[in-house]
């Protein structure tokens, strides 16, 4: 069971309203690497976890971890909406389009900036000057956000991914406020941020040492049953061959099991496609008429799945 303790993991205020940086918030919190996104993506993780318990706990710990969170985020954006002014997005919208449109500029253009600088109308219209389970710009948050697989390191290498983008994106909300009280918060949930990335390096270093898991992903995966002469190949697909003095064109693998090769003019190994001729009962266009069977529109047809 959940068990929720009333104080905040840690918490200070905004000193004044700003409903523009809430809007902003939002991404923190329903955005795709949001901290409703870690936070269901370690829980399922840990729920779905077959291996050794201390990693479902750790799954679990996290996950709890991400649900305050969410909780620190919304409450940021309770004291930034506070006492905030209503009219605002429509205040801001009255005069630069009219302008727009006397100075011959592109009004649609200028919407669209100040919709960007403006409050969110359904932090008054939805939920009452409180924070919503969406992004920056309103879109709900999705389970699909969310990677779950059931495999250990394919999940940690995933979540390694989240926290770095969530990381790099409270790094930037950091940078648009002179708030000391939202400052002061985000340095908290940073940090975390920083802990929680050498957590997932550190639990993918665990994975292999106890030869759980290993490169490549899935590891039970008989190397015999690929096609090993192009498993360490890189193919050169763009105009250049700059890419060929990266570490992944030359030397030992990373997972020490081959050599990589650069193929610098890569050549197709399959034929010209021919795809096969249309169902008549579907009504395609075939490559000629006598493809399909004939024009003969009295010719007997079965039923589609028939």
């Amino acid at each position: 069971m959940f068990y929720h303790t009333k104080k905040l993991q840690y918490f200070r205020p905004p000193e004044k309203p700003d409903p523009i940086y809430a809007k902003k918030i939002q991404e923190l919190i329903g955005g795709t690497f949001g901290e409703m996104t870690v936070m269901m993506q370690y829980l399922f993780q840990g729920w779905n976890c077959r291996g050794p318990a201390k990693y479902r706990d750790m799954l679990l710990d996290i996950g709890t971890e991400e649900i305050g969170h969410v909780e620190m985020l919304a409450t940021m954006i309770a004291h930034l909406l506070n006492k905030a002014p209503i009219k605002l997005q429509e205040q801001g919208a009255q005069d630069p389009v009219v302008g727009a449109v006397m100075g011959g500029t592109n009004p649609r253009d200028v919407i669209v900036d100040v919709m960007a600088g403006a409050m969110n109308p359904q932090h008054a219209i939805v939920s009452g000057l409180g924070a919503t389970a969406a992004d920056s710009v309103g879109y709900p948050w999705n389970g699909r956000f969310i990677v779950a697989s059931g495999n250990l390191m394919a999940d940690f290498r995933s979540n390694l991914h989240a926290e770095s983008q969530g990381r790099l994106q409270a790094v930037r909300m950091y940078e648009m406020s002179n708030d000391a009280g939202v400052k002061d918060t985000l340095s908290f949930m940073i940090a975390r941020d920083t802990m929680h990335q050498n957590q997932w390096l550190a639990a993918l270093e665990e994975l292999k040492a106890d030869g759980l898991e290993d490169t490549p992903v899935p590891s039970s995966f008989p190397l015999e049953l690929e096609k090993r002469e192009f498993a360490y190949q890189f193919w050169n697909h763009s105009e250049g061959t700059e890419s060929a003095q990266g570490r992944w064109a030359q030397g030992p693998t990373p997972d020490g099991k081959g050599q990589f090769e650069y193929v610098e003019n890569p050549r197709p190994l399959g034929p010209e496609p021919l795809p096969p001729v249309p169902d008549p009962r579907l009504h395609g266009t075939p490559t000629d008429r006598q493809a399909e069977g004939g024009a003969d529109p009295l010719v007997k047809r079965t039923t589609i799945g028939g």
